[in-house]
């Protein structure tokens, strides 16, 4: 029997800093097809002190010649609670709105064979200190 799970958390992107979650590993001349590896917490609310519920694992690159969206492939780790151990994985574009939609290509432990989207909506971006915060609404069928 299939279930839906709806799930609420904070992402927390950092390229610069003491300690950066994510490192440019290649960079053309231009911003277009700068790919980024990331290694992001996952937290319950906004703040970076937030209780932590999991990681995000993976890479995302400048994929538009004109604005700032992204293609996105990670797996979120969760390491708390009824989720912990299990992931989701995430593949596609992370467009340049305000509020976008990313699929949920697959899962693994309680998330096994999930599919769904996820709505993501930038709670806060500062250009000078490298900092993104996005929230996530999740909403996954798995079995």
């Amino acid at each position: 029997m299939e279930k839906l799970t709806q799930l609420h958390f904070y992402f927390h992107d950092h390229i610069k800093g003491k300690n950066p979650t994510s490192l440019i590993i290649v960079q053309p001349p231009t911003r277009f097809g700068t790919l980024y590896i990331m290694d992001d917490f996952l937290t319950e609310g906004p703040s970076p002190s937030s209780k932590l519920v999991g990681r995000s694992q993976g890479m995302y690159a400048t994929s538009s010649q004109h604005g700032f969206d992204f293609f996105m492939a990670t797996s979120f780790l969760f390491t708390e609670g009824i989720y912990n151990g299990s992931t989701l994985s995430i593949v596609g574009r992370n467009a340049d709105m305000p509020t976008r939609e990313i699929p949920i290509v697959g899962g693994t432990g309680v998330f096994r064979y999930a599919r769904g989207s996820a709505w993501l909506t930038t709670y806060m971006f500062n250009v000078t200190s490298g900092v993104a915060i996005v929230e996530y609404n999740v909403s996954v069928v798995h079995v």
